[in-house]
């Protein structure tokens, strides 16, 4: 006798999990049912194509404003002309993405069909096909250490290199600029079709219900991307420059910090960190264990006056113990070394800049009679 999937199955102790297989029915009637209304929207719009005198659009769709002869877009020098060019694109976007979703979900669950849990997790991913093409990124050489290419090709005003930037807060604003412009060209899209509907003596109190709700999201996505703008620019770039790269143990390094902005900074400080992630997997799942195992301050400084046309820039040296481990990187573990930049400016928030750096191994001296010397160590 054949045994129906149960609901809920037992996981430990009094916990219980949801079925897989009735999880993986669920995600099989969404995907069908986005790729039916893919279809579905698609039909309507290639029917409105070649019919257009069935009116069967929604909101100008298929045959919809257009199909009108009483219409406004009848008109050929009407005001609905260009507006209709701005509907048919929507009309062939939203289908296409229905498509495209319904049919990509459908194929990853028929993939995973009957495999094991190990067998999916173990699956290969986009970064595992594109990692032998993007080419070695270890320090010829030097097995295990990241190279230093990409910190030695921008040369620094005063000293020698000039460090790249990691600003969580640049890539937050720009997420935020980049969901208010998408949402705001979905609104336009929408306020013309609601536009050319009054302007053709018909009102859809469902259109213009939606662009109500549309702007309001539209307007507060715009005035948070300001807001965030504005707090970037008073606070200002943040440069960091290094008199020699890579850097190695028992080394002594002169640093020039550059800040820009305006108003008061509570305080200014730099340190330098040593971070460790691992990269380990938890039956099915992989997680990536961060912890910052050494900081060591630098220097600090307080009550700093910045104004836009000067700009606040400072001195100091850093020395490294001999002892400490160099950067590593492996699929599993990498041991990271970064200079972190922390402000505090007056009557606004703090912020974190951090410029990543490459520690290479020690120098080794070695005898000259041995024929095995004439290199680096490399930590072998």
């Amino acid at each position: 006798m054949v045994r129906l999937p149960r609901f809920f199955g037992k996981k430990r102790g009094n916990r219980q999990t949801v079925s897989h297989a009735w999880g993986s029915l669920g995600e099989g009637v969404f995907y069908s049912l986005l790729l039916l209304g893919g279809v579905a929207y698609a039909s309507v719009v290639i029917v409105g194509m070649f019919w257009p005198g069935l009116r069967l659009g929604l909101w100008g769709l298929g045959g919809g404003v257009a199909a009108d002869p009483g219409g406004v877009a009848a008109d050929p020098g009407g005001v609905a002309a260009a507006p209709t060019v701005w509907l048919w694109l929507l009309n062939l976007f939203l289908p296409t993405a229905l498509l495209a979703i319904g049919v990509s979900g459908i194929h990853r669950l028929l993939s995973v069909l009957g495999k094991s849990e190990e067998r999916r997790a173990a699956a290969v991913t986009i970064p595992d096909i594109l990692e032998p093409v993007a080419g070695s990124t270890e320090e010829p050489g030097y097995p295990a250490v990241p190279t230093c290419d990409n910190f030695t090709n921008s040369p620094g005003t005063v000293l020698d290199f000039r460090l790249p930037i990691e600003s969580p807060e640049n890539w937050a604003l720009l997420g935020i600029g980049i969901f208010a412009v998408l949402w705001n060209i979905v609104l336009v899209v929408l306020g013309v079709s609601a536009g050319v509907d009054l302007a053709g003596g018909r009102t859809d109190w469902l259109l213009i219900a939606l662009v109500a709700a549309f702007a309001s999201v539209g307007i507060a996505s715009i005035v948070v991307f300001v807001r965030a703008a504005i707090v970037a620019a008073r606070v200002g770039p943040t440069q960091l420059e290094i008199s020699s790269l890579p850097m190695r143990p028992g080394g002594r390094y002169e640093l020039l910090l550059s800040q820009s902005g305006s108003g008061t900074f509570r305080s200014l400080s730099i340190s330098l960190e040593q971070e460790e992630r691992a990269t380990f997997r938890m039956g099915t799942d992989t997680r990536t264990e961060r912890r910052v195992v050494l900081a060591r301050e630098i220097s600090t400084w307080r009550s700093i006056e910045l104004s836009p046309a000067n700009r606040f820039e400072a001195r100091c040296q850093v020395g490294l113990p001999a002892d400490l481990m160099h950067s590593f990187t492996s699929p599993h573990n990498c041991v990271d070394w970064r200079f972190v930049v922390r402000g505090d400016p007056a009557r606004r928030r703090a912020f974190t800049r951090i410029f990543p750096v490459i520690v290479f191994p020690p120098r080794v001296t070695v005898p000259s009679g041995d024929a095995r010397i004439h290199e680096e160590s490399v930590g072998r």
